[in-house]
């Protein structure tokens, strides 16, 4: 499929009081670039290569890493991966695909990676010449990480590794692998680790590929007697759970944020359709009818929004703070837990929602395979999964009343 460009909708979002001059300049900056490219995109992993190298080459890439490395702010900042994720894939899902997994497969070096990890891998993830992944799901072991049967065993060259990992974005395509492994049975969710593969190690096949009804670099990754050196273990022995999910919460907003960007174009999509569309000697958008629907799909993506862009705020504006107590006795952390979890189940159910909407008011043409809404229809559906299914968000933030 070739990018298509719309003017980004609603721009003024970003003068609300969650973002800085900094934040609305990249937003500005990321829109009129994003505008400019074309990319096929019929073959999924040349395009996501393509994306990675164009992301690279014109800076984007240094938002998923930290100043230290060669990336663009000190910290990772939450609000500027949503902000761009959110434009991405308003134009492409795809690209928004190739800078995600760029920062979700790199994060845990970022955040747990020692001195010489760092370096040896978070420059060539900004400059594109290392394109990351995060294998943590197994096909028994989704939400429920805990289940994992990967392993991890010492032996006096480092660690022997055996078995799978599944739905691995990147697979197939990534120059290494953040691989998490079980290396201690009794312990559950506290005897996980986590280690740095290089994709040519001998032992790991990536090259069974998935293919999923949104096509993007997909694969199942088998570990045979995979043997790396001691220097690949990621963080601390057993800290692998923790590392994981400090990642994910990093990523999970801006999770959200790409939802958004899919349901403002199926908005902008429904839009200018129905301003085109004649039915009855008048426009399909001068029904009320029409016009309903419109300012429902406009209040679920706002709605949506004002979680996520407040979720983004809190992580960065209490980076320093995550372990202090609030009034009523939770942390900061626990806060911005609970606050990430809304956001990214409101959001990516409101997007499901608005492209159905959108889709619904095409009629037979939005089901026409290569119409932009069919293929929103599609790209949406797995964000509801991933990174967090939205009965598991649903979960943490019920559990978080009780307490």
């Amino acid at each position: 499929m070739i990018l298509e460009a719309p003017l980004d909708v609603n721009a003024d979002r970003w003068d609300l009081p969650f973002f800085l001059d900094e934040h609305r300049q990249l937003a500005q900056a990321l829109n009129a670039w994003a505008q400019a490219q074309t990319v096929d995109e019929r073959d999924d992993r040349f395009a996501c290569l393509d994306w990675v190298t164009r992301l690279a080459r014109d800076g984007w890439l240094k938002y998923c890493v930290t100043r230290a490395h060669g990336g663009q702010l000190e910290h990772l900042d939450s609000r500027s991966l949503v902000i761009i994720r959110e434009i991405l894939s308003q134009y492409s899902p795809l690209a928004d695909f190739a800078f995600a997994m760029q920062g979700l497969g790199s994060g845990p070096i970022t955040l747990g990676g020692s001195a010489q990890q760092q370096s040896d891998y978070l420059k060539g993830v900004c400059s594109g010449h290392k394109i990351a992944a995060f294998a943590l799901s197994e096909e028994g072991a989704g939400s429920d990480v805990a289940g994992m049967t990967c392993s991890a065993v010492p032996n006096a060259d480092g660690f022997l590794l055996n078995g799978e990992k599944t739905w691995i974005s990147n697979g197939g395509i990534a120059n290494f692998y953040v691989i998490f492994c079980k290396t201690d049975a009794a312990l559950g969710s506290r005897g996980i680790s986590a280690f740095i593969v290089d994709a040519k190690t001998p032992g790991l096949d990536d090259s069974t590929h998935l293919q999923v009804m949104a096509p993007h670099p997909l694969a199942t990754i088998k570990l045979n007697q995979c043997q790396v050196p001691s220097s690949a273990l990621l963080g601390s022995w057993n800290g692998g759970f923790k590392l994981a999910m400090q990642t994910l919460d990093i990523f999970r907003a801006s999770v959200a944020g790409a939802a958004l960007g899919m349901a403002r174009r199926a908005l902008f999509e429904a839009l200018s359709y129905a301003k085109n569309r004649q039915m009855f000697n008048q426009r399909l958008v001068d029904f009320q009818l029409t016009q309903v629907k419109l300012g429902q799909m406009k209040a679920l993506i706002e709605s949506a929004a004002l979680l996520t862009y407040q979720a983004a705020w809190m992580r960065d504006t209490q980076l320093h703070n995550l372990d202090l107590k609030t009034p009523e006795g939770k942390t900061q952390h626990q806060r911005y837990t609970q606050a990430a979890a809304m956001a990214k189940w409101t959001a990516t159910e409101n997007a499901q929602q608005v492209i159905d909407m959108s889709l619904q008011m095409h009629g037979g043409k939005g089901v026409l395979v290569g119409q932009k809404i069919e293929s929103l229809y599609r790209d949406i559906r797995a964000l509801r999964i991933y990174e967090g299914a939205t009965e598991v968000q649903q979960l943490i933030v019920g559990k978080a009343l009780m307490s």
